[in-house]
């Protein structure tokens, strides 16, 4: 029961860190069309912008304030220089974005150097949770996690600019000749993704090593996610998340670490081929 308990605290909260990943992934593929390679690379800024202001002997929480807006900036930026010039490209969009990613894993080794850097944990004492000691600081990446989840559902679902946005993913044409400004809604969804993964790579960058490869093991999965749970819906991310993020947890957990990739990257095959559009894909 015990052992039962822990796959399933670990379980969820790989899940739901992947979800940190996934939610500013979805919404810029599902609004704009666009892969964002570098999306692994933002979420690499956000931990490094927690490196940062750790050497900076800055308070941690304001890391959790200063990378988001940070990669919020950077992603307003690359939308406005290179993302808004390769529109309806699809193609092109995935080479530049892909140009972007090898510029800045280039730019932090060349600033920060190739080696690993740490983190301190700022929450270090373990939590008893249903009789199960549980680190303290995974509990608390689950409830970022869970408040980003709801903030996201709130905003996109429950106000005009959310109903706004979603009307430019329905139909981007019908959209501007209702009066949306269709390039604003865009400037400020790729910059909302960057903030979210800038955010997520602060927030998990304590459990992790940080150095500049670290965001390729978020992107793949994140992308899986994507693919499995529907690129245009929110819940199809959440879906996503969680098939990708439990079966490779408890499969992990069973056997090994390739054992679980070889499951994971499967499913994600029989589902994809089953589900084209994903398992949410087809709902309007």
């Amino acid at each position: 029961m015990e052992l039962a308990l822990i796959i399933g605290l670990d379980t969820l909260n790989f899940t739901l860190g992947l979800l940190l990943v996934t939610m500013g992934l979805v919404v810029i593929f599902g609004l704009m069309n666009v892969i964002n390679m570098a999306h692994g690379e933002f979420f690499l800024l956000g931990a490094y912008t927690m490196y940062m202001v750790q050497q900076a002997k800055m308070p941690f929480w304001t890391a959790l304030l200063f990378a988001p807006i940070l990669l919020a900036v950077i992603g307003f930026l690359i939308e406005e220089f290179v993302i808004r010039h390769v529109y309806h490209r699809f193609i092109d969009t995935i080479l530049a974005t892909w140009g972007i990613s090898l510029a800045l894993k280039q730019a932090v080794i060349v600033i920060f150097g190739p080696s690993s850097q740490s983190i301190n944990n700022p929450l270090p004492e373990p939590v008893e949770v249903f009789g199960v000691v549980y680190p303290g600081y995974r509990l608390f990446i689950m409830g970022v996690s869970l408040l980003l989840a709801t903030g996201t559902f709130l905003f996109f679902y429950r106000t005009n600019i959310g109903l706004a946005a979603r009307g430019v993913i329905a139909n981007r044409a019908m959209a501007a000749s209702l009066g949306i400004n269709t390039r604003f809604v865009d400037r400020a969804t790729f910059a909302f993704g960057a903030a979210t993964a800038g955010l997520a790579g602060a927030v998990m960058a304590p459990i992790m090593s940080v150095d500049p490869q670290m965001g390729v093991g978020f992107l793949i999965p994140a992308f899986l996610s994507i693919l499995v749970g529907g690129t245009t819906s929110l819940l199809g991310a959440l879906l996503g998340t969680g098939i990708i993020g439990t079966s490779s947890t408890i499969v992990s957990s069973i056997w090994s670490q390739v054992v679980a990739q070889v499951v994971v990257f499967g499913l994600a095959i029989v589902i994809i081929r089953l589900f084209p559009e994903g398992l949410t894909g087809r709902r309007k």
